[in-house]
């Protein structure tokens, strides 16, 4: 079985995918390496870029790219309200021609009554997922709660699973992926150290066996992000050494 292989432009540095003129610069990239696709970051678009997303959705299908798109907001308030910016990102998302959706929790309030949520999702192409981020609304409990109330089976929501993400968060990823496997749709692949400012991203080559301990836990016919530095002055080859590696794990 061929596994899906996605890269996230944010992989490349904020200063790099700055530097190559923004992130539609990175998609022949991600393409050479043999990458599936691509997770389009809107924290990393200008606000000129941000009014030519069907441009990059185009240049995104030239490459013959899947896409994600990435949102920095949570789904949730932290007044325990849906996203009012919902529709706005799923209008988005649609220019990119992306098949995910993704935003972190936020502040989910148990007694949340569904329909808001499922009212913008009626009919839509996109596949919201929610992800564990580095806040406390990121910790395992906040996620099983969520997916445990229902969140995936009535509206229609996956996980993604950051790998890194729980030890910003004190959680342990052998036991998040073991009680939350079932909901995941979409992986972030990421190892961390710590180091005298708290936890920091590292390429896997550097890493323990921590990262492929997790992933054996979690699915194995779901997409598999790069979200750790590519850094290097052959970046094409680079990517394509983990793209290869996270094909075969």
């Amino acid at each position: 079985m061929k596994r899906d292989i996605i890269v996230v432009t944010a992989a490349y540095g904020r200063e790099c995918v700055a530097q190559r003129g923004g992130q539609q610069a990175l998609l022949p990239i991600v393409a050479e390496a043999g990458a599936d696709g691509v997770e389009i970051r809107r924290e990393l678009f200008t606000a000129e870029a941000l009014n030519h997303l069907s441009e990059t959705g185009e240049a995104i299908a030239r490459a013959r790219l899947k896409a994600v798109y990435s949102v920095p907001e949570a789904l949730f308030t932290a007044q325990g309200e849906l996203n009012p910016h919902i529709d706005r990102h799923l209008a988005e998302a649609q220019q990119l021609g992306a098949q995910r959706l993704k935003y972190a929790l936020g502040h989910y309030p148990r007694d949340v009554c569904r329909q808001p949520l499922q009212q913008p999702l009626s009919g839509q192409p996109v596949e919201l997922l929610v992800e564990n981020d580095q806040t406390d609304d990121g910790k395992l409990a906040a996620l099983e709660g969520w997916f445990n109330d229902g969140g995936g089976a009535q509206n229609e929501t996956g996980m993604t699973f950051d790998m890194g993400n729980w030890l910003w968060v004190g959680d342990d990823p052998l036991a998040a992926a073991a009680r939350l496997s079932r909901f995941v749709r979409y992986i972030h692949v990421k190892a961390a150290v710590a180091d005298k400012s708290g936890w920091r991203a590292i390429a896997l080559d550097e890493a323990d066996n921590l990262w492929r301990e997790t992933l054996a836990r979690l699915p194995d016919d779901v997409p598999r992000a790069i979200e750790f530095p590519l850094e290097g002055n052959d970046l094409v080859a680079v990517t394509r050494h983990y793209v290869d590696l996270l094909r075969e794990v």
